[in-house]
């Protein structure tokens, strides 16, 4: 089949695209407004951009927003600073949970029955129940433009400061066990993925 995005000639009962880029991490996103109210939130439209600075991006709908704006990006924007955490398969439930729209004085952590714990170099929470956490300085936003202004997106980028591993998921020989972290990744429409020792296969890079 061939269709044109823009025309949603697809004639599917839901738009494939989000089926087609796959899998996609999951930045689960904890921000804190100035008053100190936390915010958690996960995002498929996430990503490493960089190595030196380390430097990830997420991305959120804004033009849904009352005020043109998600509360993890208005927190961000305003104080500079967030975590991203890792989502897994002993959190899933949580993770969902998390992406309920709720008002900015809710805080998702609590209400998500999870532990916010205090970083080390932002002023932002982490998730206790999560294996990795990324301290995040922002450093700029990008706007993209949608099709009418209720699909339009920012894009956040933030230059990743500070790291948490739990030990527990360190090799012997000093890597990352990603088979025993069980991350999780999003699919299409409600599905979601897994990384496990099933799952993973190692091919090495020629030359």
């Amino acid at each position: 089949m061939f269709y044109e995005p823009k025309k949603k000639n697809h004639g599917l009962p839901k738009n494939p695209f989000n089926s087609l880029v796959i899998p996609r991490p999951i930045g689960w996103i904890s921000s804190a407004d100035k008053q100190g109210t936390h915010n958690l939130a996960p995002y498929s439209f996430f990503n490493a951009v960089s190595y030196s600075p380390p430097t990830v991006m997420f991305s959120g709908g804004v033009g849904s927003a009352s005020d043109g704006m998600k509360d993890s990006i208005r927190n961000i924007e305003a104080t500079g600073e967030f975590v991203c955490n890792i989502a897994t398969w002993d959190t899933r439930e949580q993770m969902n949970k998390s992406s309920k729209n709720l008002p900015p004085e809710e805080d998702e952590i609590s209400l998500s029955n999870l532990t916010a714990i205090s970083s080390n170099l932002v002023g932002a929470p982490r998730i206790k129940e999560a294996p990795v956490h990324l301290e995040c300085r922002y450093l700029k936003s990008v706007d993209i433009p949608g099709w009418t202004d209720a699909d339009a997106y920012r894009v956040i980028f933030g230059e990743v400061i500070g790291i948490h591993i739990n030990d527990d998921f360190i090799t012997d020989e000093g890597l990352v066990d990603v088979a025993k972290m069980l991350v999780i990744g999003r699919l299409g429409y409600n599905d979601y993925t897994r990384v496990d020792g099933d799952s993973l296969f190692t091919l090495n890079r020629p030359g």
